[in-house]
């Protein structure tokens, strides 16, 4: 009898190079969407100072932002069935570096707010399309890949942020980094476009669950009349629960996520008597555990399933917050922020996959409801702890995050459980591959 050590491994079905040369180019586009944006960032107090306007007035501004993305996540699904992700995702990717410029050249409240909207507004464009093609690749790979495109997002995001910091030490004019910026992040847009999959974004899907996009609203003649005012989008009742409880984990997701950039630096400086460097360590330990939590998550998620994963990192993030709220330190704090990064390392790319991967879920939808409902918790969250930490100090109003663990552990049913592998599945429907 054999030893469950001895018996033999089912071997990794080969990836093609067309599919290895689009996670590449996903990836590029990932990377280049946080660099882009996140470059800003360490530029915010000159900014301030130029318009002449108060925090409360930036604040403000920066709070209105997420609007834009709001209301251009209505449209998306729309349009990547007529021009295909990969041509929507690039396109917008190259109107925001523009929309970026625009920002860096801002001289009033109201220029500044109206940049960040548009800004915001093709981001969504981009974040949507983007996961809707790696989704596509990832299907070719037969295997979890999602996490690592994010984990791009973050490294791009690290990346940008220090690039802005160095203009700002180095003294180089607002201008001249945008429009850097612009060349530089659009230029390899572009170039991204080029390794992208060719043909219709429903190519790989099996082709029970990827309804023709054009026919989605439709309902079978063999269908109860009676069952088609029970239909949201071309989804079921049933399947529209489910993508807006894929949308609430997101909420709760995004809101931690916002806890340190908005918020992380704020709690040092105000807490304890630190230096700007050391406040900043709480953003950075969080995209840094965040980083790592994603380039690391693929192989967890394929061992223990997208639901076991999300269950473990929320209670990571809240006993990490926890400690750094009850007993206050500069370390605990770091510590805290990191916990609470690598808790959500791995909800983006889960709740998009599944919403892409739901059955009865027309292509493109799923991912746009998800991308909707987490740009409203970034939209809400920041006035809400802003409130408390008027009322309460951000110490008291940063319990918020460990309650979002609790909301993340409500809505974490929705997710997928641990799956046979997916090489094995592929395998069983090799036969109507194209």
């Amino acid at each position: 009898m054999s030893t469950p050590s001895s018996a033999p491994r089912p071997a990794r079905i080969p990836v093609p190079a067309e599919a290895r040369r689009a996670r590449w180019s996903v990836s590029l586009l990932f990377a280049l969407n946080g660099a882009s944006f996140c470059a800003i960032l360490p530029r915010y107090p000159e900014l301030v100072e130029r318009m002449d306007v108060s925090n409360a007035a930036f604040g403000l501004a920066v709070g209105l932002g997420p609007l834009g993305g709001l209301a251009a996540g209505l449209f998306v699904a729309r349009a990547m069935r007529r021009f295909g992700s990969a041509r929507v995702a690039v396109l917008a990717q190259l109107v925001a570096s523009t929309v970026h410029l625009g920002i860096y050249l801002a001289d009033s409240w109201l220029w500044f707010a109206l940049a960040l909207l548009c800004a915001t507004a093709a981001d969504a464009f981009t974040d949507i399309a983007m996961n809707a093609h790696g989704m596509r690749v990832e299907r070719r790979y037969r295997r979890s890949i999602m996490n690592s495109y994010h984990g791009w997002w973050s490294l791009g995001a690290v990346a940008g942020g220090l690039l802005g910091a160095a203009g700002a030490q180095a003294g180089l004019p607002l201008a001249a980094q945008g429009v850097i910026g612009l060349v530089v992040f659009g230029a390899l847009a572009a170039l991204s476009l080029r390794g992208m999959l060719p043909g219709p974004d429903g190519t790989e899907r099996p082709a029970a669950a990827s309804p023709d996009p054009a026919s989605a609203a439709e309902v079978p003649e063999a269908m109860p009349d009676a069952a088609v005012g029970r239909r949201i989008g071309g989804m079921t009742l049933r399947a529209f629960g489910l993508v807006a409880a894929l949308g609430m984990l997101l909420v709760f997701a995004g809101s931690t996520e916002d806890a340190g950039s908005t918020w992380g630096a704020l709690f040092m400086d105000s807490t304890f008597t630190v230096t700007p460097f050391v406040a900043g360590l709480a953003f950075v330990a969080l995209q840094g555990a965040q980083t790592i939590g994603r380039f690391t998550g693929d192989a967890v998620v394929d061992r223990l399933g997208d639901r076991l994963t999300a269950r473990v990192g929320a209670v990571v993030s809240a006993l990490g917050m926890s400690l750094a709220l009850l007993w206050p330190s500069p370390l605990t704090a770091v510590i805290g922020f990191a916990a609470a990064g690598w808790g959500i390392a791995t909800l983006f790319p889960a709740a998009y996959r599944a919403a892409d991967d739901m059955e009865g879920v027309p292509h493109g939808v799923g991912i746009t409801v998800v991308g909707w409902f987490a740009r409203l918790g970034f939209f809400l969250t920041p006035p809400l702890v802003g409130v408390l930490a008027d009322a309460l100090t951000l110490r008291y109003a940063l319990w918020l995050v460990p309650v979002y663990a609790v909301g993340i552990l409500a809505f974490s049913g929705a997710l997928e459980g641990r799956r046979a592998p997916r090489e094995q599945a592929a395998g069983e429907q090799a036969t109507g591959e194209r």
